[in-house]
């Protein structure tokens, strides 16, 4: 059995996540996201983006998912000083879907939890799109539910509604105590 890790990206990832990223997003969003922007994902300016990421400095953090040798999703996450103290996001999390369901969405969700409480978060939120049922039960099965607010984006090919998902930053990594919530799969 390969060994499972979450880690802090590097600069050599780059590359990985931009390829998880597009092939998650082709997936997944197809019909929600016009085929122009899918292209964009895996251009020059997607890896300038990544870049400047992972250099973005204090309370934000990129991590990467393993298993073995092979490179199997990312989670970029971050937290700001708001009107209501300190904000946290999960801006992007995806497991490459021939690696789903074996935990490393947990993991990755659980080490950004980490990270953001380790920067003064106690609760933290997503944004997913209105129809991606799949994202909305991996954060339930995490204790985070829709809390009613909603935006809608412009893809330049219509609009895209999305749902705000938050729930508590108390989940832990293997090994740590158990979270109070269902375990996390993904």
């Amino acid at each position: 059995m390969a060994i499972a890790t979450v880690r802090p990206a590097a600069a050599a990832d780059i590359d990985e996540i931009v390829r998880i990223q597009a092939t998650v997003w082709r997936t997944a969003y197809a019909d929600l996201v016009p085929a122009e922007a899918l292209d964009r994902l895996v251009g020059p300016a997607a890896r300038q983006a990544w870049a400047a990421a992972l250099n973005a400095g204090p309370g934000y953090h990129v991590l990467v998912a393993g298993e073995g040798a092979w490179t199997v999703g990312f989670c970029a996450a971050a937290c700001y000083t708001g009107e209501g103290g300190v904000l946290a996001e999960i801006n992007t999390l995806l497991v490459e879907p021939r690696w789903g369901r074996r935990g490393h969405g947990g993991r990755l969700l659980a080490a950004a939890a980490a990270h953001l409480r380790a920067d003064g978060a106690q609760r933290g939120h997503a944004w997913v799109p209105e129809t991606d049922l799949v994202a909305q039960r991996f954060y339930a099965r995490a204790g985070w539910e829709p809390d009613g607010a909603a935006r809608t984006l412009d893809t330049g090919d219509g609009p895209l509604r999305e749902v705000r998902l938050a729930g508590t930053l108390d989940l832990r990594l293997a090994g740590e105590a158990e979270p109070p919530r269902a375990s996390l799969g993904g």
